[in-house]
């Protein structure tokens, strides 16, 4: 799922957001200094409450009208200078007209009004630098967008270039593949060439790669097939020349250059926040009942199965990102060990997903001697999943949702073709469309595949909350336990 950039003058909501600290505080800051000595007497505090309220508003109506925010990530030094100087005239002019109207700029002291403009060119300039600059260092951090570039020996320098230019983006080009040569091992503007045209979806397909960005310099060399197997892969694409790929689609500019952004579904920023929020809250109150479980369990637990209560397996979560994923250890010590023995009983055939009708390897199962087969903790725990808690820590690491599609194994995504990607567009949840649907009932991984392709092309929030609410039912009828 691809997270659509804000447009519009709201694309900049946080430099608006500090630049209306900015003024408020500078006007805030004028104010007591001129009127700390008099002690504030003699002076009319509701006029100054409102000149406080219409610097506000005049702040905004500059920012929006002139649209003085518009490139502000890629301004220097200077430019920024003259903009905050050329921001701060326009408002302190309105706010002259505006008293000047209603006569009442006789009784404003001009000293408050004069440290206010100092302050406030001050205070924004040093907050947009600083912003900047921090927006600088989260572009070299580890949550940046890894995007894989597919051009032509001709273009695909200039595209970099582009990239490098533009680090704010949040981007970072992990490799590029020549459409017109094979010339993988080389390396262009320090940036490897990591596939050829051949291999280029199975490496897709098996690294992390956030979205692939098509840029070449002749129509007639755009990879169409390559398009389609990223569109089944449920790969964000952007195409730099207009074509059509699979999914939703939508024009946009990535490091300056317009393009054409493909995929299986586009959120706006304020549904991936809300999303988001409740993710917290979720992860929040699993994460304490997940404390409860194991203060209660923990000991019948080591009792039966002397180990560590809580247990981290290695997961593939959104586009290939590998994670510990936690759970309340339900089974023997050795289970991952004992797991090949048992394929052979597996309902989903293909081995991309493992489930078998009664698990030997989970904690007080054991099959007596007259044929009986015994249940204990583990069955119990796994029965009302209550094992299932400790991913509220996933939840609020933000590498778990709680609706979304199952994380697999490292052994089950090794077997994934190319559509089963598309599982991965999204982060994986602790609940999503084929458990609500049938849960563990469900053995054929198609249909696992279709149900959670169905969910990320049709996501919306009102969709996450009637699966939480099926999810409830679930749990409660003990149906299907995974």
């Amino acid at each position: 799922m691809y997270k659509r950039s804000r447009q519009g003058w709201l694309k900049h909501a946080d430099f608006i957001l500090l630049d209306i600290m900015s003024v408020v505080a500078a006007f805030g800051a004028a104010f007591y200094l001129r009127f700390v000595r008099d002690q504030f007497l003699y002076v009319d505090k509701l006029l100054y409450r409102n000149i406080a309220i219409w610097l506000v508003v005049a702040d905004i109506l500059t920012l929006v009208i002139f649209n003085t925010m518009h490139d502000v990530v890629r301004r220097n030094w200077f430019a920024e200078l003259r903009q905050t100087l050329v921001h701060g005239g326009l408002v302190f002019s309105e706010i002259l007209v505006m008293l000047f109207s209603l006569k009442d700029i006789e009784q404003v002291s001009r000293i408050v009004l004069w440290l206010t403009f100092i302050l406030y060119c001050v205070l924004s300039y040093a907050l947009r630098m600083l912003w900047k600059h921090w927006l600088l260092r989260r572009g070299a951090s580890r949550n940046q967008r890894v995007m894989l570039l597919v051009a032509d020996s001709t273009a695909a320098g200039g595209v970099l270039e582009h990239f490098q230019a533009h680090p704010v983006e949040n981007i970072r080009v992990c490799g590029v593949v020549l459409v017109d040569r094979d010339a993988q091992g080389e390396a262009i503007a320090g940036v490897p060439v990591v596939a050829n045209m051949q291999d280029a979806a199975q490496y897709i397909c098996r690294e992390w790669i956030d979205e692939v960005y098509f840029g070449v310099s002749s129509g007639n060399l755009m990879p169409y097939e390559m398009i389609d197997k990223c569109g089944d892969m449920g790969v964000t694409v952007h195409i730099q020349l207009l074509s059509a790929g699979k999914g939703k689609q939508v024009a946009e500019k990535i490091a300056g250059m317009s393009v054409v952004t493909s995929s299986i579904n586009i959120a706006s920023p304020a549904q991936l926040l809300l999303k988001r929020v409740l993710d917290i809250m979720g992860g929040l109150a699993c994460s304490f009942v997940a404390l409860i479980v194991m203060a209660v369990f923990g000991p019948m637990i080591k009792k039966a199965s002397p180990g560590p209560i809580l247990y981290a397996q290695e997961r593939i979560g959104q586009n290939g990102r590998k994670f510990k994923m936690y759970k309340i250890r339900s089974m023997y010590m050795d289970a991952d060990a004992r797991k090949k023995d048992l394929m052979a009983q597996n309902r989903v055939t293909d081995g991309r997903m493992f489930k078998i009708e009664w698990d030997p390897r989970v904690i007080g199962n054991e099959i007596l001697p007259d044929g009986t087969r015994k249940t204990g903790i583990g069955e119990f725990i796994r029965k009302w999943s209550l094992d299932e808690f400790p991913q509220g820590f996933n939840l609020l690491l933000g590498q778990m949702s709680l609706v979304g599609t199952r994380p697999p194994t490292v052994d089950e995504w090794e077997k994934y073709e190319l559509h089963h990607r598309a599982r991965l567009a999204t982060k994986p949840g602790i609940t999503g469309m084929w458990q609500v649907s049938g849960r563990s009932e469900i053995t054929d991984f198609e249909e696992v595949t279709k149900l959670d392709t169905q969910y990320i092309a049709n996501w919306s929030i009102w969709l996450d909350l009637k699966i939480l609410v099926k999810t409830v039912g679930a749990v409660l009828k003990r149906k299907g336990a995974m």
